[in-house]
């Protein structure tokens, strides 16, 4: 049942996917949450070995690495999957759209709860990194190459390094009122360095005319 629920939701969130067999049979994404299911049954009965046997195999045919440990709801679809990693602790209710190259992992300085818990229909772009014990609730969407190491508030919208808050429940934060999907907004991080770049090629003329004017009266 779950199996079929889950290929439902490929259907309906992949342009490119055309019937249940071929992405039963062809896609990294299925093949990934099949062997976490197993893996994860095994967790749960303390085979640990096992379960992670089971877990690294799945990670050498899919690229996909999912801790057998991490609590995961139904219908989740990972999209072109190669690269994304799953922590221990990390918990993804039901609805979740995860892009290549997603990393819900640690921070390094946790302990116990180390991982991000997801609500339900939450999507998260390509490279983004959700990190530490944070929450991110129901609604949200993660953009691209995203760093997120707070919790988003449901309906919201994060982007950029780390990552801001730009729309909640469809509206703009003014702050950021220029910013509208994952393809065209601006990294708040590459905006403090370009302010600093024009200070510092400000500062040089201002050193030039003044090197100028001494080595004129010098003359």
């Amino acid at each position: 049942m779950m199996l079929m629920e889950t290929l439902s939701a490929y259907q309906r969130r992949d342009p490119a996917a055309r019937s249940k067999l071929e992405i039963f049979l062809l896609y990294a994404g299925v093949h990934a949450i099949i062997y976490y299911r197993i893996a994860h049954g095994l967790y749960r009965c303390r085979l640990y070995f096992l379960a992670r046997f089971v877990s690294q195999w799945a990670r050498f045919w899919t690229g996909i690495e999912i801790h057998p440990g991490a609590i995961i709801g139904r219908r989740l679809v990972i999209d072109h999957g190669t690269g994304i990693v799953i922590g221990e602790t990390a918990e993804l209710g039901d609805d979740v759209l995860l892009y290549q190259g997603v990393t819900l992992g640690g921070t390094g300085k946790d302990v116990g709860k180390r991982h991000p818990t997801l609500g339900n229909n939450v999507m998260v772009g390509a490279g983004a990194r959700v990190l530490g014990p944070i929450t991110v609730r129901d609604n949200s969407r993660i953009a691209a190459g995203a760093v997120v190491l707070q919790d988003v508030p449901e309906g919201a919208t994060a982007v950029g390094v780390p990552a801001q808050i730009v729309r909640v429940n469809g509206e703009k934060i003014r702050r950021y009122a220029d910013e509208v999907d994952q393809t065209s907004v601006v990294n708040p991080t590459l905006q403090k360095l370009e302010v600093l770049t024009r200070r510092v090629e400000e500062l040089e003329r201002k050193l030039e005319e003044a090197e100028n004017i001494i080595r004129s009266k010098g003359e």
